[in-house]
């Protein structure tokens, strides 16, 4: 199985690289040219096979609201750097069709989407007339709180429809980790259920993304309130992912 050319013969590293100083995580956020470019380089050096680039947070519990203008801006700038700079497919992590387009024109090679081309109805368009592999994210309104795994599988096999309707083929999914915060269950619990179970996805018959780095759920699961101190537990269970195989 492939995703952008890559061969997922074995488990990927993706590296994501924020231009938003929104984001919650500021050790993620490269403002500078230089180090944006060292830092990109470094990943690939250390096993990324993919750079991700995101221009606003997508963090469901903060206030990431920006102008467009503005994440097309640090978008084009920050793509256009690492394009530069490496070979490896970039992806931009957006809900923006316009930002996307502007970045697939910049040298993005991906459309990472986390509303899973739910959101911004002209994003599925862009993807199928750039030719752009996709990456759908889980996205809907939690109707079952009692089943986490279905509804995330539900919500991606609605995006593969959309996807499939507009001619998009190279796709990746991803359950969310992370988005999908509901009360009952809590957040953290919904995800650890996810996780343990993303055997489930083979269903899909695509290859799965999984974000865990720092994220919120490891805090609330540790005790880990900040992010810098999170990286050797998703690291732990980046291992444990490791032995699921898409």
């Amino acid at each position: 199985m492939k995703f952008a050319g890559v061969d997922l013969g074995e488990p990927r590293i993706m590296g994501v690289i924020n231009v938003s100083p929104e984001s919650f995580y500021e050790g993620s956020v490269r403002n500078d040219e230089k180090k944006l470019v060292e830092t990109a380089v470094k990943m690939v050096e250390e096993g990324a096979s993919f750079i991700d680039i995101g221009a606003k947070s997508t963090a469901p519990y903060l206030e990431t609201r920006i102008p467009v203008e503005e994440e097309v801006r640090r978008a084009v700038w920050a793509v256009r750097a690492v394009r530069d700079s490496l070979d490896v497919p970039i992806s931009i992590d957006t809900t923006s069709a316009r930002v996307a387009e502007e970045a697939l024109k910049a040298g993005a090679d991906v459309i990472n989407d986390v509303t899973g081309l739910k959101g911004d109805p002209s994003m599925a368009d862009v993807a199928a007339e750039y030719g752009a592999p996709v990456v759908l994210c889980a996205h809907g309104r939690v109707r079952d709180f009692s089943d986490p795994l279905h509804t995330v599988i539900d919500f991606l096999q609605e995006s593969l429809v959309i996807a499939r309707e507009h001619g998009i083929e190279d796709i990746a999914v991803d359950p969310a980790i992370g988005f999908l915060r509901p009360e009952v269950p809590r957040w953290y619990e919904w995800d650890s259920k996810v996780l343990a179970n993303l055997n489930a996805l083979k269903i899909l018959g695509r290859p799965v993304l999984v974000g865990l780095s720092r994220k919120s759920f490891i805090g609330a699961i540790t005790g880990r309130k900040d992010p810098a101190e999170r990286l050797l537990d998703a690291v732990k269970m980046a291992a444990f992912i490791k032995r699921f195989r898409p």
